[in-house]
């Protein structure tokens, strides 16, 4: 669709002529994806859309309590530590953003009073400003204020180096002004196209300066409120037993009414995806189980028994493999996995390439995951317009047989190659889940015959998606040669999503393996391709440059994609939920309520 179309198009919808939803149903039959179509009326001053969950409770209370289970259980409660998705869900419970988004990409105002536009004065032309004006009457459970400051605060926290925050991209290269005790001002370095990312989403959760100032720092972890939130959401903390349970009771003050319907709020922790569904769909013990990934038929049957059923969201999710081009096991100055060193095999980039090779994506797909995924070569799948038409994917046994021979990787008496007196073999970790054990199994029948060993490891969620510094076995620190997980796209807009492709991000020791780019490899080429999207306005100029920096990591093979994902959730039957495939699952929690007779 040219530019000139699309301007028609949005005319019509300003004169009224063309409602909202058939303009974003024109966009996506063109290929362009509906948070994208969402984003271009909202930059034409066209509002954004109500939140995309109608409440019809009459008064707050009321609704008994609302009992969810995270099989992977969350260990901390500080929204900018949470590495791990299930963090980010158990912060949202209290910590709340200044917008979130809702399913179709568009942005809601939470703790903001609108969201800015030309028209309100709260985006400059030339794209280095933002003015979010904050509404008012809002408290944090403990009575005192929400303000500015706080929102001041939680940049200068999240920016600082000492810190360590997870959420440090979205804030380190801005500056943030208070304009009155209900104004900020948010100002970028250099024109941004992708402005709504500090302080939306899951990145953009305020905290208060009452209960974090004495904590910026090097003395961050210390905080208590990081096991004891103190926020403004729609419930109020009770009690957290790290890797459990997690308990909360209505806020009776909350700052939009009637809301929340529900009196008190439990967050279960442990088990597997599979008994979390059955709890949901088969017994009703639950009312809502959070990402299911089981295996498609066994969501089917248990769908059959009539207690629940299972709500799919598009999303920009993805399940991947990385592969370690530093050496996991030579520990230089206390870290494992350190940019010092290089891995004495999967350095090889003929090794990477037939490893790719090897993984039969398509029956993944079909044995496995079916509504839960789509077989994919890309990092970036949603919104279509950023995904890479160059990728392509293959499953070939011969071909990464020939490549290694090529390469001079020799089969030896034991049937695994090597060269130089070193062997393809690789410890290959992932957290404990059925698919993710039958995708494992799958790769290394793969593996084997083409004369690579892999030893596989399974870790228990918990400890994999932990930020525990002192723990070898988490994801960020990676002391591996592989390792496969989801990286949810928080945002219908990949650029956040893929600073996991930039030197600046990788983790270490010293930024306490927050850093957001695990594979530890770094292109300057991809850099500067960040660096030119971060800056350039023209649409199209921009997702070619954010395609580039995809291309250039799935090319050297480093991360191998392999599905993207559909999250996949279960509610009981009569529990209305918001949710987005683009956000945290509690993004809109305070909206959640249960049909009553």
């Amino acid at each position: 669709m040219q530019e000139d179309e699309i301007r028609g198009l949005v005319a019509s919808v300003k004169e009224g002529t063309l409602s909202r939803r058939s303009f974003i149903q024109r966009m996506m039959a063109a290929g362009i994806a509906a948070p994208i179509a969402s984003q271009i009326l909202g930059w034409n001053d066209v509002a954004m859309a109500n939140a995309t969950l109608a409440y019809k409770p009459t008064k707050a209370g009321g609704g008994g309590p609302l009992k969810m289970l995270l099989w992977q259980a969350p260990t901390l409660l500080n929204p900018h530590f949470a590495a791990g998705t299930k963090e980010q869900v158990a912060s949202r419970v209290f910590f709340e953003p200044l917008a979130g988004w809702d399913k179709e990409g568009n942005l809601i105002p939470q703790l903001a009073a609108e969201i800015p536009s030309k028209a309100n004065g709260g985006l400059s032309e030339d794209g280095t400003r933002v003015v979010w004006k904050l509404k008012q009457g809002v408290k944090w459970h403990d009575g005192k204020p929400f303000t500015a400051d706080d929102v001041v605060f939680t940049w200068e926290y999240a920016a600082d180096p000492a810190t360590a925050a997870y959420t440090s991209g979205a804030y380190k290269d801005i500056k943030v002004e208070k304009v009155d005790d209900f104004t900020v001002k948010v100002i970028f370095a250099k024109p941004t196209p992708f402005w709504a990312d500090p302080f939306v989403g899951v990145a953009g959760m305020i905290i208060p300066k009452h209960h974090f100032g004495d904590y910026k720092g090097a003395n961050s972890r210390e905080a208590p409120a990081n096991l004891k939130p103190v926020g403004t959401g729609p419930y109020k903390f009770a009690d957290f037993k790290p890797g459990d349970i997690l308990t909360g009771i209505r806020n009776e003050h909350y700052h939009v009414a009637n809301q929340p319907h529900f009196d008190t709020i439990e967050l279960k922790g442990g088990g597997d995806a599979v008994s979390a569904a059955r709890a949901v769909l088969q017994t009703g013990e639950f009312d809502y189980a959070w990402n299911l990934q089981v295996e498609d038929e066994v969501l089917k049957r248990l769908e059959a028994g009539g207690r629940g059923h299972v709500i799919a969201s598009p999303s920009g999710d993805l399940e991947f493999i990385t592969l370690n081009t530093t050496d996991p096991w030579t520990e230089v100055e206390g870290e494992r996995s350190s940019v010092k060193t290089k891995h004495p095999t999967l350095s090889d980039p003929a090794v990477r390439q037939a490893i790719n090779f090897l993984i039969d994506r398509d029956s993944i797909q079909k044995f496995i995951y079916g509504r839960g995924g789509t077989a994919t070569a890309s990092f970036v799948n949603e919104p279509g317009r950023f995904k890479s038409t160059k990728l392509k994917y293959g499953f070939d046994i011969e071909k990464a047989n020939r490549i290694l021979d090529e390469a001079g990787w020799k089969k030896g008496a034991d049937g695994i190659r090597e060269k130089g007196g070193k062997k393809l073999k690789y410890v290959f970790q992932t957290a404990i889940n059925a698919p993710r054990q039958k995708t494992q199994a799958i790769i290394k029948q793969a593996c084997q015959k083409a004369g690579i060993d892999l030893e596989l490891k399974s870790v228990a969620p918990s400890v994999f998606f932990s930020s525990d510094l002192g723990n070898p076995d988490t994801n960020t620190k990676f002391y591996c040669d592989m390792e496969m997980y989801t990286t949810s796209q928080s945002q219908p807009d990949p650029e956040r999503s893929l600073n996991q492709f930039v030197s600046w991000e990788i983790a270490s020791k010293a930024n306490k393996w927050q850093g957001r780019n695990v594979s530890r490899y770094s292109d300057l080429a991809a850099d500067e391709a960040y660096k030119a999207a971060q800056k350039e306005l023209d649409p199209a100029k921009r997702a070619a440059y954010l395609i580039k920096v995809n291309e250039i990591f799935c090319e050297a093979n480093v991360i191998l994609p392999i599905l993207s994902r559909t999250r996949m959730v279960a509610a009981g039957t009569g529990l209305n939920v918001d949710h987005s495939g683009w956000d945290a699952d509690t993004w809109n929690l305070a909206a959640w309520y249960r049909n009553i007779a």
